[in-house]
């Protein structure tokens, strides 16, 4: 019998930052670090925001992954199983995360992108979030709403295609040095395909760059998603990596701007193997 991440999952409920449910299932690697987060013993905020960084970024550091693929079809069921493309067809021109993380965001790619670099942005919309100062190569978009992609002026080129229908994507071989997905990749219902695909089309060495926060259209949002926390979310993500087997272990930075005071963000990012993989 294949092992289950689910098996994982313990009765301890901890409440958490990103949903209100009713869900019991915990991750006991992480039962230890929700104790110290929870317990008001640790005293003021900036010091729980400390233990929450450093928490969040030891996640993903010898992680106990079961051997197996353990997730069900369920798993990445959502409330609303509707066409996306009736729900994504009116254009949204917001932001999705606050402006404090959007800066965030554009400060840790400006120290993270390298000129003339050819990039994919995944679901992606009216703006990619890049800083300004930036002059990259191809420059592609990958996403569902085609006047949101086609005010995104970061872009060279775009496409508009549903990866839950087809996750399948319309570029070649190792045709890109960065992947991005900008607090979507909670919407992904076949993340398995999708990260192979990212493996694809990244360059030996080539980096994915997933950033997470704690907000999502919940009846789009797949349902392990809603029912597991922020850490636990970023250790779902390392798994996605993990799985492929196709790229360097993953690894969690925090970069929240104002633990407390503004939306939570978290990379999860790991880089194509420079070898060749089974």
């Amino acid at each position: 019998m294949r092992s289950s991440l689910l098996a994982l999952l313990s009765f301890k409920t901890i409440s958490t930052t990103a949903f209100v449910s009713t869900s019991t299932r915990r991750l006991p690697l992480l039962q230890h670090q929700h104790s110290a987060l929870s317990n008001p013993a640790r005293g003021i905020t900036t010091h729980l925001a400390s233990s929450m960084k450093e928490l969040a970024e030891k996640v993903l550091v010898n992680p106990k992954f079961p051997p197996e693929w353990p997730f069900s079809k369920s798993d990445f069921e959502r409330h609303d199983e509707s066409d996306d493309a009736i729900f994504y067809d009116q254009p949204r021109l917001v932001y999705h995360i606050d402006d404090y993380a959007v800066d965030a965001l554009t400060k840790y790619y400006s120290q993270h992108f390298k000129e003339g670099e050819d990039v994919l942005d995944i679901c992606s919309s009216w703006v990619s979030h890049y800083p300004k100062e930036w002059k990259g190569g191809n420059v592609v978009g990958l996403g569902m709403n085609e006047y949101e992609l086609s005010q995104n002026k970061q872009l060279t080129s775009y496409h508009v295609k549903d990866l839950n229908k087809d996750p399948t994507f319309p570029y070649g071989d190792e045709s890109f040095d960065k992947v991005t997905c900008v607090v979507s990749v909670d919407y992904l219902n076949q993340p398995r395909a999708v990260f192979d695909e990212i493996a694809r089309v990244l360059r030996p060495g080539g980096e994915c760059i997933i950033s997470m926060s704690n907000r999502c259209f919940p009846t789009k949002a797949f349902r392990i998603w809603l029912q597991t926390n922020d850490l636990e979310h970023i250790f779902i993500v390392g798994s996605f990596f993990h799985y492929s087997g196709k790229f360097d272990p993953a690894v969690c930075e925090d970069i929240s701007p104002n633990p407390g005071r503004s939306d939570p963000l978290f990379i999860v990012k790991a880089a194509k193997k420079c070898i060749k993989y089974q």
